[in-house]
């Protein structure tokens, strides 16, 4: 294991211990503080899915947020389901569809609605990649590519209105039973629950950018013709990149319709997937870890100054990212790792050398 690996582990094991044990006794076990943060750890995860198409393999995805909307929607589609019974959605007969649409129907299971919150952002993801990657598209194009896909996509879930719910989304949705377990959303399990996900995805996260993958990405990111020249196939490592970010983003999707109790179009619209790509600039795109903590301190920020700020926090806000961007481009992260490494070369041992008065180094006695 090396040293980095181990670091990060470490790392990762304090931030464990201060949102599983910490935040909770820091809140003193409040459900209504608990539910609030369990927003914010949801979307720690689409931060850090991001980081690792982003800061590994350089790939900017300003798509991101459509992937998340396809999680939350399946999630959301089970939960009404379950809270129509046997009938239809409320909405479906207002647009005067009678028989339950052949795309609803599987969502009546919940592992078909797991597999799928999953699955489907991961096809998608899979989908778009084959197309840019294969034609050895890069650089500023994957964002303009990716935005613009999540510009459909949004325009044509609000359209099919029928299907979708349309502007409104889909609301009045039942409790979750996960496996006999009726998740209630204000309870301390459920904090948990939204915890150990994130921890998880972390996890893998950091175990996936120190592995030969993750290095072979990052060569990718820096010089993709020379490292197609040593014989990789460098679309196929960045479509799987592609696709592992989106199938995470479509889990942070599932665990915020849970959070929040509805779905709707506005988790695919420009302003938060370029909300995603903030959160994730503050905290540093090159480590998911930071990612993560970007998107948790961004949106406690949020919360904080709306209270105190009720017309003015977005300018507050948007002088903050400017602050970042000028002065901290590669986030927090960044920061930490510069100031670690001025530390560790002011305390390195003295050669042992000086200097005449010609220039030439001498031995000190």
């Amino acid at each position: 294991m090396t040293s980095r690996l181990s670091n990060d582990l470490i790392a990762l094991a304090l931030f464990a211990g201060v949102i599983l044990f910490g935040v909770p006794a820091l809140f003193g076990y409040d459900g209504f503080e608990l539910n609030t943060f369990s927003r914010y750890l949801s979307l720690a995860i689409v931060s850090m899915a991001l980081a690792l198409s982003w800061g590994t393999a350089g790939l900017l995805n300003l798509g991101q947020a459509a992937t998340f909307g396809i999680g939350s929607y399946a999630m959301a589609m089970h939960l009404k389901l379950k809270a129509s019974g046997e009938g239809l959605p409320d909405f479906m007969g207002w647009n005067n569809i009678d028989v339950l649409p052949a795309l609803w129907a599987p969502f009546h299971s919940l592992i078909f609605t797991l597999l799928a919150g999953l699955l489907i952002p991961a096809a998608v993801g899979g989908l778009i990649a084959i197309f840019m990657f294969r034609a050895r598209i890069a650089g500023v194009f994957v964002a303009v590519i990716t935005l613009a896909f999540l510009v459909a996509f949004q325009l044509l879930v609000v359209e099919q209105q029928g299907f979708t719910g349309g502007q409104n989304g889909l609301t009045g949705l039942a409790q979750l039973v996960l496996f006999g377990w009726t998740v209630d959303i204000y309870s301390v399990s459920f904090y948990y629950l939204v915890g150990i996900c994130l921890v998880a995805a972390l996890t893998f996260g950091i175990y996936l950018t120190h592995a030969k993958f993750g290095l072979i990405l990052r060569a990718i990111r820096e010089d993709a013709d020379r490292t197609r020249y040593f014989g990789y196939n460098v679309a196929n490592y960045q479509t799987v990149i592609f696709c592992i970010s989106a199938a995470l983003a479509g889990l942070s999707g599932m665990l915020y319709t849970l959070v929040l109790e509805f779905a709707s179009p506005t988790y695919m619209s420009v302003s938060f997937s370029l909300g995603i790509v903030i959160w994730c600039a503050v905290g540093g795109r090159e480590s998911v870890l930071a990612a993560a903590i970007g998107a948790i301190l961004v949106n406690l920020a949020e919360g904080s100054l709306s209270d105190v700020f009720v017309e003015g926090w977005h300018m507050i806000l948007g002088v903050m990212f400017l602050f970042v961007v000028m002065f901290m481009p590669r986030g927090i992260y960044g920061v930490i790792v510069d100031a670690f490494r001025t530390v560790k070369r002011k305390s390195a041992p003295s050669t042992g050398t000086t200097s005449d008065v010609s220039g030439n180094a001498k031995q000190e006695n």
